[in-house]
């Protein structure tokens, strides 16, 4: 997801343009997340059954919907074992390096909880970059090992109840007394003061899907991102698509095939409701979102190496360029969409609005992204994010 601090003239376009296209997808999964709170999301849904709004549904769920979470994180562990690499050549790796690049995108998704949008991902990756860096040194083989286990590991909810009873955590308090309709009242008519506080409470409910769901896949993409990393496979990508073709072929069929049937014919059987069977099925469902998520970067460099439509996806690499900017400029764009300090149309949008906004939107970054980079080697949030690394003003214009 993020700059990977190669060398200006050193960057490979095609991990941009992976970057932006994950820039977008989390964009049209988090505009609905910004357009209905959870706590109201299923009433919300509820409401929209025109046979447009049922489409746009499913689109979601069988190409966006679980995605691109996973594609971000990849990117973000094989951006650190990059940097980790090349510092280990210049005898330059050194620990306080990655804890300041980390305590910047902490203090920055703090700020971003509390400002903008209390779904952000981006202080989560600054905790787990931070033990990325840790095992980094490992073997290749150790570290696909323990991508594969954290990935597989089936009692993280059993953890995370055993640690909200022993610290007498209970995350539902936090949100008693925000009824739907109060929730509505203040992303759309309150005071900014009180939309704070409810960031705030939305959030801390919200700590043991952070933490028992999204932070394991993310820890687990990160050390297959990693593990690229250190194979150099981001420089052999070519190679790599010409082996992989017919396993991964193969895999997406028959992961599709079941992602199909779990949405379209498993929910009306009575397999589906059995307590037994019904983890397992959730489970394998999540494995093959993931698989469908990698296999969008396969698809990527497919087209980037072995047909002539390059040129249809390599806009693409300025959203990636800055993609830090872009993905906090999206939660701009959505206080400005459904808050009272700009249109207020919070609850208002049906999900096809929310996802012809949302590419719209996102064309408006690739667009403003070209012009900046015209005259800027960096992002604006890039750039600093540099500057607290190295401590000093890095230029940023070109000259």
């Amino acid at each position: 997801m993020m700059d990977l601090k190669t060398p200006i003239n050193q960057r490979i376009e095609l991990l941009d343009i992976f970057r932006g296209f994950a820039v977008f997808g989390i964009f049209v999964v988090n505009i609905e997340i910004m357009n209905c709170a959870f706590p109201n999301q299923e009433t919300f849904s509820a409401k929209w059954t025109s046979p447009l709004d049922e489409w746009t549904v499913r689109i979601l769920q069988l190409f966006f919907y679980s995605k691109f979470f996973p594609i971000f994180s990849f990117l973000f562990g094989l951006g650190i074992s990059m940097q980790a690499i090349k510092l280990k050549k210049n005898n330059n790796l050194k620990f306080s390096f990655f804890g300041k690049r980390m305590l910047f995108l902490f203090l920055l998704g703090i700020a971003h909880i509390l400002f903008l949008w209390d779904g952000d991902v981006i202080h989560l990756y600054a905790l787990l970059g931070l033990l990325i860096v840790g095992v980094i040194p490992l073997k290749n083989s150790w570290i696909l090992a323990l991508s594969v286990l954290v990935l597989l590991f089936p009692y993280y909810d059993p953890v995370a109840v055993w640690l909200m009873d022993l610290t007498h955590f209970d995350p539902g308090s936090f949100l008693q007394g925000y009824t739907s309709e109060k929730i509505t009242s203040i992303l759309r008519n309150g005071p900014y003061s009180e939309g704070i506080v409810f960031r705030i409470h939305n959030y801390l409910a919200n700590l043991p899907l952070l933490f028992a769901y999204l932070g394991p896949l993310a820890f687990s993409m990160f050390l297959l991102g990693a593990y690229f990393g250190k194979n150099n496979l981001q420089n052999r990508l070519e190679n790599f698509i010409d082996q992989s073709q017919k396993p991964v072929l193969w895999v997406i069929v028959w992961s599709n095939m079941y992602r199909l049937t779990f949405l379209f014919i498993l929910p009306n059987t009575e397999i589906y409701r059995n307590e037994l069977v019904r983890p397992f099925l959730f489970k394998t469902m999540y494995l093959s979102d993931l698989a469908f998520g990698l296999f969008y970067l396969w698809l990527l460099a497919y087209i980037w190496y072995k047909t002539p439509w390059k040129k249809l996806i390599r806009p693409l690499q300025y959203a990636g360029k800055m993609a830090l900017t872009n993905y906090l400029m999206q939660s701009v764009y959505g206080l400005m969409l459904f808050s009272n300090i700009g249109l207020g149309w919070y609850e208002k949008m049906s999900p096809s609005q929310t996802f012809l906004i949302a590419t719209t939107l996102f064309i408006t970054q690739l667009i403003y992204s070209k012009i900046w980079l015209t005259y800027y080697h960096f992002g604006p949030l890039e750039w600093l994010w540099r500057c607290f690394t190295y401590s000093k003003l890095i230029p940023i214009r070109k000259n």
